[in-house]
Formats: structure tokens, sequence, C-alpha cells
């Protein structure tokens, strides 16, 4: 059998686990121990990122056409692949650890939602808060001003349940009122 049909069921494995990536980022990995490496793909695994080691020559086939072509410049010795189909920042917050606590393993490049991304610019993307984290935040930002009607309100009922409507105005309505309109106290 040709060596060109004994490798195209790995370009094919390559081409199907990019289709519907959301990142790919390759990695220089050479270094590391075996116990790094099984702590590294067992956290990738985790996260739902593919880690796998593939010929340079078989990742350029599988990336023609593709947005992932990017990364052909790159391809050159030792490289391991990550495609990350959930979150497409997983696999770069991984990488960056790694790259910081292990000088022998380098982030070489990746392409995230279509957009290339140089080593420098991966390591930025993974300082990002995840997409949960976000949409938490934004839902503080807009439960904020909510929350504080709730408590005024809430501490206006309290106020005329306990003295009456004279003392439920309360001091910042007070204050803001010019002093001929003010309630007379009684």
């Amino acid at each position: 059998m040709p060596k060109v049909e004994l490798k195209q069921p790995i370009v094919d494995e390559i081409s199907k686990s990019i289709k519907d990536a959301k990142s790919a980022m390759i990695v220089q990995y050479l270094g590391l121990t075996v116990e790094q490496d099984t702590a590294l793909r067992k956290e990738l695994r985790e996260a739902g990122v593919t880690y796998k080691v593939y010929k340079n020559t078989l990742m350029k086939r599988a990336f023609e056409g593709t947005d992932f072509a990017q990364l052909d410049q790159h391809l050159e010795g030792p490289n391991a692949l990550a495609v990350s189909v959930q979150d497409p920042i997983a696999p770069a917050k991984i990488f960056a650890k790694y790259a910081k606590n292990y000088k022998v393993f380098n982030i070489v490049g990746g392409v995230v939602d279509g957009q290339y991304y140089d080593a420098d610019q991966i390591a930025v993307l993974a300082t990002v808060p995840s997409r949960e984290v976000l949409l938490g935040r934004l839902l503080g930002s807009f439960m904020a001003p909510v929350s504080s009607f709730a408590r005024v309100i809430k501490q206006i009922a309290e106020k005329q349940a306990e003295g009456g409507a004279a003392e439920a105005v309360p001091a910042e309505a007070a204050a803001e009122a010019p002093a001929a309109e003010a309630p007379a106290a009684e």
C-alpha cells in the first residue's frame, strides 16, 4: 500500500478534529518529563481539549483551505496540536500556566475563532476570564440598580410600618428637596 494511503486516515482525523473547532494551538513540548506531560494531557482532557502529536506535513495537509492554515508557518520541529471545540480560550489558559512553570514548554501560535494569534497574544488571551465569569459580571451589573431600588423600597416600607408616613421620606430625598418644601416635623 502506498505511503499516501497510509497517511490519509491521519489527515482525515486531523481534519475532522478541526472541522467544528473554535480554536487550535501549536506548542513545542520537548523537555517535559513524562509526569509533566501526563498532567498536561489530563488537564486538557478535563477542559474538553484534544491534544495530540502529529507530523507537521500531515497537519499542513489537513489545514489546507481552513482558517487553521495560518499555523503552517509554525510547522517545523516537534509540535503538538491542541484543538478545542467548546471553550476557545481553555487551551491558552492551560498552556500559559505550563509555559510559565516549565521553560522547556513553548506556545508557538494559534487560531481562535478564525483569527491568528502569536505566542504573546495567546498569553494575553489566557488572562481573559471565562465566558461564564464574564456573563456573571454582566448580570451582576444589570442587577445592581434593581437590587438598590428594592432595598430603598423595603426601607421605606419598614419605616412606614414603624413610625408613620412623616418619617418615611428617605434621607436622600429630604436632602434634595428645597427647604420650603420639606415636610414639617410635628
